[in-house]
């Protein structure tokens, strides 16, 4: 039985949590994926990228 993991994305670089959106990485649950979007849109960072891939509405 494989234990589940729990991550502190405040933890993770930007470019980190980057990675684990624009990738998908097969071991990132959609949960994760969700919060390391908030994340990064709560640090502001790759905010026009997160709207490019649809992850993230514009910002007016």
């Amino acid at each position: 039985m494989q234990e589940a993991q729990t991550f502190n994305m405040h933890e993770f670089s930007s470019r980190k949590l980057w990675e684990m959106v624009s990738t998908e990485e097969k071991d990132t649950s959609p949960e994760e994926l969700v919060a390391a979007v908030r994340e990064l849109a709560h640090r502001r960072h790759y905010l026009t990228e997160l709207e490019q891939i649809g992850k993230l509405k514009p910002q007016n």
